[in-house]
């Protein structure tokens, strides 16, 4: 389907409110976003089929499950050619641990994240990454203390409430 839905304010609406429950009956939501039952559902069943809205997860409280440990990863890339890029995203997302991977701008090429079971697990899929000779040059590794907090909400209307309709 077209991702050129052109959005309005309500539509954003609805995004914002999904994106912090997901699980919302489609009357609350429909009058959080001030539309009856029948259209709302008709516009989220449009912002789906648009690519707007990709799927619906739980959250994990994974300090819940046991202890882990997370690591931002700083990599660089030996060559800077798009197959050199296109090799270690490849290999990168085929790590179950690595959770998040941003090319980026700066003093390196790539910020990583892994979530691991311990120092040694994380150790092990360096070493291994390392070893595939997918052209890492160098890597910083930072280790999380704490996290004081993790937002998982982008501030929608914010960002796009003013451009939008």
């Amino acid at each position: 389907m077209s991702s050129q839905l052109k959005l309005d304010r309500i539509d954003v609406k609805i995004l914002a409110e999904l994106q912090r429950n997901g699980r919302i009956t489609n009357v609350e939501l429909a009058e959080l976003v001030a539309l009856s039952p029948s259209p709302c559902l008709m516009r989220v069943k449009k912002l789906q089929q648009a690519g707007y809205i990709t799927g619906y997860t739980a959250q994990i409280d994974v300090a819940k499950l046991g202890d882990t440990l997370t690591v931002f990863t700083e990599f660089t890339l030996k060559n800077h050619r798009q197959i050199d890029f296109a090799r270690f995203q490849e290999a990168l997302e085929k790590v179950d641990s690595c959770v998040e991977c941003h090319l980026v701008s700066g003093g390196y090429d790539y910020l990583a994240k892994f979530v691991c079971a311990s120092i040694t697990d994380y150790q092990n899929i360096i070493e291994a990454l390392i070893d595939r000779g997918v052209g890492i040059d160098k890597y910083f590794s930072f280790v999380v203390m704490k996290t004081p907090f993790v937002k998982n909400q982008i501030p929608l209307t914010r960002l796009f409430g003013d451009r939008v309709g």
